[in-house]
């Protein structure tokens, strides 16, 4: 079945309200497939989001979905509390006409559809150090929001997705077994990262003895997934809610630096230009801890700069492993992609090292 005829199935499962006037393709995300379909009402046009989910990477579709649901029910009554506008401060899921979260196709094909949040925009690079301030202030405050929900109920929708330990342990097998043969071309990347295997255990020992609080986690905190208000520019929601799962705020704190306070793209080859922004992280900081006010631990706040420096090893550990097991996850588009991709990741952690002392008192500045 091609995909127009899919689509139309699936709208037709789904409680849209009026006729079907439009559909076309968003080239938004990497991961699912994103359309956008307006309906006409009497005198109102109705706007839509249907997204084909990728079961390829999202396997229990159930789960996913139940936690997306039960984290924008809990966000929509905090926000008509606070006085805010439900329909656009949290995504809203439109349920299938047999009153389900999602539609499952003949096919096997997996569907869900939101409200269109209308009147905001998403942008894709950091243009300023006021844009990762308000992202940072938009992510800070989704952890305010959630600060109380119960994050043990959360399905951990991919295992082990920020375990730190569990990520260096299979780098260690990919290095025994060296299917590619390349084991000989990175050694100074093993010996680097061998010299900070302590650091992997951070996080993670901490959780353990219950020293970090289990707290909601996004898991994939770029500036793309917040939407801006077209009028204000300020942001007004947090979308993309397929990783949220329980872990630390150190994750969604460092995955922000590691990717938007470096100062050059993700796979430089020139790794003179790859540094950690002081002016950069000082933005997110500020905004980040604005945002959360007063609901995260001294110990969390303090952590900031461990948080920052073991995602970034940790997404280096990632391509590394990748790189030797001949690039199987992540897409290249060269020879030694992975490699490169892996090396600017080293050559930030190393720069965090340099710059400790600054992070730790541009944290300490705003707690």
């Amino acid at each position: 079945m091609d995909i127009k005829k899919q689509i139309e199935l699936a709208i037709q499962n789904f409680n849209f309200e009026g006729n079907i006037i439009k559909s076309e393709p968003l080239n938004k995300g990497h991961i699912n497939d994103t359309f956008y379909i307006e309906c006409k009402l009497e005198n109102n046009i109705k706007k839509y989001i249907l997204q084909k989910i990728n079961t390829n990477i999202f396997k229990d579709v159930d789960k996913l979905m139940e936690n997306i649901v039960n984290i924008t029910n809990y966000l929509k009554n905090i926000v008509i509390k606070n006085g805010g506008n439900p329909e656009r401060e949290t995504l809203n899921v439109i349920q299938t006409k047999d009153n389900k979260n999602y539609y499952r196709a003949n096919d096997g094909g997996c569907w869900r559809a939101y409200k269109f949040i209308e009147d905001a925009t998403t942008y894709d690079l950091v243009e300023s150090p006021q844009d990762f301030y308000e992202s940072a202030v938009a992510f800070g405050n989704f952890q305010l929001l959630l600060s109380n929900f119960p994050a043990h109920t959360l399905y951990e929708i991919i295992p082990n997705f920020h375990n730190t330990v569990d990520r260096l342990n299979k780098l260690k097998d990919a290095i025994k077994n060296d299917i590619a043969d390349r084991v000989k071309y990175v050694q100074k990347e093993i010996d680097f990262l061998l010299e900070r295997e302590k650091d992997c255990h951070i996080i993670c020992d901490l959780l353990d003895k219950k020293e970090l609080p289990l707290r909601v986690t996004h898991n994939d905190t770029k500036l793309n997934n917040i939407l801006i208000d077209n009028k204000t520019k300020k942001a007004i929601c947090i979308i993309d809610l397929d990783t949220v799962m329980p872990g630390t705020v150190l994750n969604d704190f460092g995955d922000s630096i590691r990717f938007g306070a470096s100062t050059a793209l993700e796979d430089e080859q020139d790794l003179s230009k790859v540094e950690c922004s002081m002016e950069l992280f000082e933005a997110y900081t500020k905004g980040f801890i604005e945002g959360t006010k007063n609901s995260l631990t001294d110990r969390e706040k303090e952590m900031f700069p461990i948080g920052a420096k073991i995602i970034t090893l940790e997404c280096g550990i990632r391509f590394l492993t990748d790189y030797l097991q001949g690039d199987t996850y992540f897409k290249i588009h060269r020879e030694h992609h992975n490699l490169d991709r892996a090396k600017t990741q080293f050559k930030l952690v190393l720069d965090m090292e340099n710059k400790w002392q600054q992070m730790k008192d541009i944290v300490k500045k705003y707690s």
